[in-house]
C-alpha cells in the first residue's frame, strides 16, 4: 500500500495562523480591487480598516517569519532577518494609526508607510544574501553597501529621468519625492537579488524562491502604479500589500529543498559593484552638463562612493584567491605544482583527449641523506632536483612535487611517435639528468633516481582516471627501484600483480602494531662438537590471509617505504625477549639478527638496543648483529660509527654473506667484527671447485689470524660439513641441521640434539 505524500509544509507548521492569513490577504485583496475598480464604493470603511487590517496581517506574518527562524537552525539568519523586516512595517502601521488621530498629523499619516519600506533594506537585502548560505558562499553576508550603493544609483537615475520627461512627480515636495524613489528603487534592487537566487544559490527547484520573486514583484508593481499616477495614492497599495504578505508567510511554512554546492566567485559582486559605479558616473555627467545639482547628483556621489569601496574590496578579495588558488596548486619547498595540480593537469589532458606521459620519480638515498646531512641540506637536494628536471621539459610539460622526495613529470606525447617508445624516452631523459653529482655543503652527493612511467592515449573509452595513472605509474617506480634498472615502463600484463604493493605495505604497517610478525630460528653448530652454539632469528609475516610470507616478500617494500627501523625493533623486541626466556630455563643462547642499510644510518640504534638488553637483563655478549658489506657502503662513515658503538656495548658484530661485496679486506681491517659468515655460495660449491676450496681455506686462515670465528651458511650435507671441518671452519648453520623453526619448536629441536649438549657461544 502506497504511503501518503509528504505534506509541502514543514512539521509542526502553525497551519491555522498561515491559513487565517492567507484569506486575510485574499480578503483584503480582493476588497482593494473593488475599491480599484469602483473608486467612490466603502470610502469610509476603508478610510476606518485598511491600517488595522494591515497591522493585523503583519504581525502575523512577523509570528509566522519568526517561527520559521526558531524552526530551522540552517536559514535562521535569513528568517530573522525577514522577521525583523515585517517588525519595522508592524511599527510603521502603529506609528500611522497615532498620527491618523491628531488631527496636526493627518496629513503626514501615510509617511511611515513610505519610509518603512526603505527602512526595510537592510534586513531584506540580507536576509536575501544569506539564503542558502549552508550550501554556497557566493553571496558575501555583510555586503549591504552594495546594495545601498545600488539603491542610490537607482535613486538618482530616477531623478534624472524623471526631470528629463517632466514628470508630475517632480512637483511634489522634494522629501516625499525622494522618499517614493527610494522605495521603488529598494523594491527594484530587492527583486533583482532575489532573482538572483535560482542561479547564484542553485534554488531554482524551491518554491519559497519563486515566492519571494513574487512578493517582491508584487511590491515593486505598487510603487510603479504609483509613479504613473504621479504620485497619487490609487488604492494598489491594498493590493500589493496582501500579496507580499501572503507570499512570504506561505514561504515561511514551506519544507526547503536542498540545493547542491556552489563555488565561490567573489567575480559577481565585482560586477554588480561595476555596474552601480557607470551608472552612477553616467548619471554625475548628466548632471554636470545640464547644471542641475541637487537629489540626483548627491546620490550618484555616495553611490559611486560606496560601490568603489565595494569594489575595492572586491578586487582585494580576488587577489587574494588568485594568491590562495596558486598556493593551493603549488610546493612551498620547491615552488612547483603540487599533487592537486599535477592530478588536475593529468585530467585536463585525459579530457580533450590529449595523449600523456605520466612519470614518477624518487629520489633512492634521500633518506640517507636528511639523515647523514640535516634536513636543511634534504630540502636543498630537493630543491636542486627541480632545478635540472625544469631544465628538460618541453613546452606544455609540467613538473610536481607529489611529497617526500617523489615528483612527478606530466608530458604531452608526440603523435608521430609511438607512445611507448615516447614515453620511454622521457624516462631515460628525466633518469640521466639527475645522474651527475649535487654538490651540497661542499660535499659531491650522488642520489640515484628510480622513474616510474606510464601513458595515456587520451581515449575517453580507455576509463584512466588520474587516480589510477598514478597508481600505475608508482607500481612502475617500485619495479625499476627493485630491479635496479632505474627506470620502468607500466605493462598491464608485467604488472598486475604488482598493483597491490601498495595495500600489502599497509598491511605491513598494521602486522608490526599486532603481533603478525613473528620469528623463526636457525641452529648453529660447532663442527667439531656437533654443540648448538647460537641460532639465527629469521622474520616471518603470518599474514591472516596470505598464509606465511617469507622475507623476500615483503623487506623490500619495508626498506622502501621507510619501515625497515620499526620492523628491526620488532624484529630485535622478539629476540630478545626470547633469548632471555632461554636463558632463564638455563640455556644460554646467543642469538643473531640482521640489520638492514637504514638501521646503519640510525645514529640513536646502539641507544635502543642497550635499553632492550637491560629491560630484558641479557647479556650484550648473547645478542649477534649482522651486517653485510654492500649495506656497509651506504654510508661507511656513519655506518662505522654505528657499528662501533654497538660492539662498544658488548654485542658481537658478524659480517654476514661475506665474500659477495667489495673491499672485504678493508672492513676487517675497520670494524670491530667478531664473527664472519661465509656466503652459501662458497659452501655450495666447496666441494667441485678447486677455485672455490681455496677460497674458503684461505678466508679461514686469515679470519682465524685476526682473531675471527667463521660461520659457513647453507651446509646442506655431510660431505661438506666434513670438509669444512679439515679447514677449521668454527661453526656450521644449514638444513643439514634444521630448518628456520618456530619459537615452540626450537625447544623441542633443543631438547632432542640433547647428547650435543647446549653451551655458550665462545665469543
Amino acid at each position: 500500500m502506497a504511503g501518503r505524500p509528504r505534506s509541502r509544509l514543514l512539521p509542526g507548521a502553525p497551519r491555522w495562523l498561515l491559513v487565517l492569513t492567507l484569506l486575510g490577504a485574499v480578503g483584503f485583496a480582493l476588497f482593494g480591487v473593488a475599491r480599484l475598480v469602483r473608486p467612490g464604493l466603502f470610502t469610509g470603511l476603508a478610510r476606518s480598516l485598511d491600517v488595522p487590517v494591515l497591522v493585523v496581517l503583519h504581525t502575523a506574518l512577523l509570528v509566522l517569519l519568526a517561527w520559521r527562524a526558531r524552526r530551522v537552525v540552517t536559514e535562521r539568519a535569513v528568517w530573522n532577518r525577514l522577521a525583523l523586516g515585517a517588525a519595522v512595517f508592524v511599527v510603521a502601521l502603529l506609528v500611522v494609526l497615532v498620527l491618523a488621530v491628531l488631527p496636526a498629523t493627518r496629513e503626514i499619516a501615510g509617511l511611515p508607510i513610505i519610509w518603512a519600506g526603505v527602512a526595510v533594506f537592510p534586513f531584506w537585502y540580507g536576509a536575501l544574501v544569506r539564503w542558502n548560505r549552508y550550501s554556497t558562499s557566493l553571496a558575501d553576508p555583510n555586503d549591504v553597501l552594495n546594495g545601498a550603493a545600488a539603491v542610490l544609483a537607482v535613486v538618482a537615475v530616477l531623478n534624472v529621468v524623471l526631470e528629463a520627461v517632466g514628470s508630475p512627480l517632480t512637483r511634489l515636495p522634494w522629501w516625499e519625492l525622494q522618499a517614493q524613489l527610494a522605495q521603488f528603487a529598494v523594491c527594484f534592487v530587492l527583486l533583482g537579488t532575489a532573482l538572483t537566487l535560482p542561479s547564484i544559490g542553485a534554488m531554482g527547484r524551491d518554491l519559497r524562491t519563486w515566492l519571494v520573486v513574487l512578493a517582491f514583484s508584487a511590491g515593486l508593481a505598487g510603487t510603479t502604479a504609483t509613479f504613473v499616477a504621479g504620485g497619487e495614492r490609487v488604492g494598489w497599495g491594498a493590493i500589493t500589500q496582501p500579496c507580499v504578505i501572503a507570499c512570504l508567510a506561505l514561504a515561511a511554512c514551506l519544507r526547503s529543498r536542498r540545493s547542491a554546492p556552489q563555488p565561490t566567485d567573489p567575480g559577481a559582486a565585482t560586477i554588480g559593484a561595476f555596474v552601480v559605479i557607470v551608472a552612477s558616473t553616467l548619471t554625475l555627467a548628466l548632471s554636470t552638463v545640464t547644471g542641475a545639482v541637487g537629489a540626483a547628483t548627491w546620490c550618484a556621489a555616495l553611490a559611486t562612493a560606496g560601490a568603489g569601496v565595494r569594489l575595492v574590496v572586491n578586487i582585494r578579495e580576488l587577489a587574494q584567491l588568485a594568491v590562495t588558488r596558486r598556493e593551493a596548486l603549488t610546493d612551498e619547498l620547491t615552488g612547483l605544482a603540487n599533487r592537486r595540480a599535477v592530478l588536475r593537469r593529468v585530467e585536463e589532458l585525459c579530457a580533450e583527449g590529449t595523449p600523456l606521459a605520466l612519470a614518477l620519480l624518487d629520489l633512492d638515498k634521500f633518506k640517507e641523506v636528511n639523515d647523514a646531512l640535516g634536513h636543511a641540506a634534504g630540502d636543498d637536494l630537493l630543491r636542486m632536483v627541480a632545478t635540472r628536471l625544469e631544465a628538460v621539459l618541453r613546452p606544455g610539460d609540467l613538473l610536481g612535487r607529489l611529497g617526500g622526495d617523489e615528483f612527478a613529470v606530466v608530458a604531452l606525447m608526440d603523435a608521430d611517435v609511438p607512445l611507448d617508445e615516447a614515453a620511454r624516452a622521457v624516462g631515460r631523459r628525466l633518469h640521466d639528468r639527475l645522474a651527475e653529482p649535487f654538490v651540497i655543503g661542499g660535499m659531491a652527493i650522488h642520489s640515484a633516481v628510480s622513474v616510474g612511467v606510464t601513458t595515456s592515449t587520451g581515449d575517453p573509452d580507455d576509463g584512466q582516471a588520474p587516480t589510477q595513472l598514478l597508481r600505475e605509474a608508482d607500481v612502475a617506480m617500485y619495479d625499476a627501484k627493485r630491479s635496479g634498472a632505474g627506470i620502468s615502463l607500466y605493462d598491464s600484463t608485467r604488472h598486475a600483480d604488482s598493483s597491490g604493493h601498495l595495500a600489502l605495505v599497509e598491511e605491513l604497517r598494521t602486522a608490526m602494531s599486532t603481533g603478525q610478525l613473528v620469528l623463526h630460528h636457525q641452529p648453529q653448530l660447532d663442527i667439531v662438537t656437533g654443540a648448538t652454539v647460537g641460532v639465527e632469528a629469521l622474520v616471518r609475516w603470518q599474514h591472516p590471509v596470505r598464509g606465511l610470507l617469507y622475507p623476500g616478500d615483503f623487506l623490500p617494500l619495508a626498506e622502501v617505504h621507510g619501515l625497515m627501523g620499526t620492523l628491526t625493533e620488532v624484529v630485535l623486541a622478539q629476540a630478545v625477549t626470547q633469548a632471555a626466556a632461554r636463558r632463564a630455563e638455563g640455556l644460554e643462547l646467543p642469538v643473531s639478527v640482521n640489520l638492514s642499510a637504514s638501521n646503519l644510518l640510525d645514529v640513536a640504534l646502539p641507544a635502543r638496543v642497550a635499553d632492550l638488553l637491560v629491560r630484558h637483563d641479557l647479556p650484550p655478549a648473547l645478542l649477534v648483529l649482522e651486517v653485510t658489506e654492500s649495506v656497509l657502503l651506504t654510508d661507511p662513515e656513519r655506518s662505522l660509527a654505528v657499528v662501533g658503538a654497538l660492539a662498544d656495548l658488548g654485542a658481537t658484530v658478524s659480517i654476514d654473506d661475506y665474500g659477495t661485496g667489495y673491499s672485504s679486506l678493508a672492513y676487517l681491517r675497520d670494524l670491530p667484527v667478531a664473527e664472519l659468515k661465509l656466503d652459501r655460495s662458497f659452501t655450495a660449491d666447496l666441494l667441485t671447485d678447486a677455485r672455490t676450496e681455496a677460497i674458503v681455506a684461505s678466508t679461514i686462515e686469515l679470519a682465524h689470524r685476526l682473531g675471527l670465528r667463521v660461520v659457513a651458511e647453507g651446509v646442506e650435507d655431510e660431505g661438506t660439513l666434513t670438509h669444512l671441518r679439515s679447514l677449521d671452519c668454527d661453526v656450521s648453520q644449514g638444513y643439514l641441521h634444521a630448518r628456520p623453526l618456530p619459537a615452540e619448536e626450537l625447544g623441542c629441536w633443543l631438547a632432542a640434539h640433547a647428547p650435543a649438549a647446549v653451551v655458550a657461544s665462545p665469543v
